[in-house]
């Protein structure tokens, strides 16, 4: 969905659409939630939505689709080694057995 919205964010820094849970409640979702807007990115702010119901929802121009979050950005760093571990949990995804 286009916003008509352009803007930048500082260097060392992104910006973070998220949807906002109104309308995922009614059924309208953000595709790539949350979406991320580069701080060398100054082109119109796209906002991917779908519907999951039967018929059309309608979106007014005003209608509050999102919102932006400003995040400083720390670049990860890793260095080859072992990884010492208090309590294995291979199962991944915050999976704890049960």
């Amino acid at each position: 969905m286009r916003t008509g919205l352009k803007m930048r964010c500082p260097e060392g820094t992104f910006l973070e659409v998220r949807p906002r849970s109104g309308l995922a409640s009614r059924g309208v979702l953000m595709v790539n939630a949350p979406g991320t807007i580069d701080s060398d990115y100054s082109g119109e702010v796209r906002v991917p939505l779908t519907y999951l119901f039967e018929g059309k929802y309608r979106i007014e121009v005003g209608d509050r689709i999102g919102q932006v979050r400003l995040v400083f950005d720390e670049p990860a760093s890793f260095r080859p080694g072992k990884v010492d571990t208090v309590r294995s949990r291979n199962g991944g995804f915050g999976s704890t057995g049960r």
